[in-house]
């Protein structure tokens, strides 16, 4: 790489096997031991978190926002993620009732996949807290026969997403609740 005080890197780990992308990962880590500035562009938000103090979220040429992974994590990673699986009977169907509990107990929450029983929420997470969404959970797989359920906050990745989304009306639904 030579002796530059800055290097600019653009996807430097696009395409390469895995023992590859390790050395050069290494060298990246001990390069920037050194204290030489790198500047790297990137769609793997892997990348970023391993690499980089400071992160920028470029689209269509403007920066939407800057700051080190976890400073983007805590400011725009208000949201928990919810996938829920309701067993579909062929007696009562618990999904409809299902989704009205959800809105009801976690206001301002938003569908972003409802297929054959399986149901996913952005749920805004600023006033809940992790008790209170599992206690809530746990009662509901007795009342509308949940199969199983995931909860997370939003990754780093998801963030990335929700600002270099094209599709417009997801992205708009996805600021509201950042």
């Amino acid at each position: 790489m030579g002796k530059p005080s800055v290097v600019f890197l653009d996807e430097p780990l696009t395409g390469m096997d895995p023992v590859a992308r390790r050395l050069l990962w290494d060298t990246i880590t001990w390069i920037c031991k050194t204290g030489k500035a790198i500047i790297i562009t990137s769609h793997s938000m892997q990348e970023c978190e391993a690499f980089c103090t400071r992160l920028a979220i470029m689209v269509k040429g403007r920066f939407t926002c800057l700051g080190s992974p976890q400073h983007l994590k805590n400011k725009f990673g208000s949201i928990y993620t919810l996938a829920a699986k309701i067993k579909i009977n062929t007696g009562e169907d618990k999904v409809e009732e299902f989704k009205e509990f959800i809105k009801t107990t976690f206001p301002g929450s938003m569908i972003n996949q409802d297929y054959e029983g399986i149901i996913g929420y952005y749920i805004p997470s600023k006033q809940i807290h992790w008790g209170k969404v599992f206690r809530v959970l746990e009662e509901a797989k007795v009342l509308f026969n949940l199969e199983d359920y995931s909860v997370r906050q939003i990754t780093l990745e998801q963030i990335f997403l929700t600002f270099a989304n094209i599709d417009k009306m997801e992205n708009d639904l996805l600021l509201k609740l950042l």
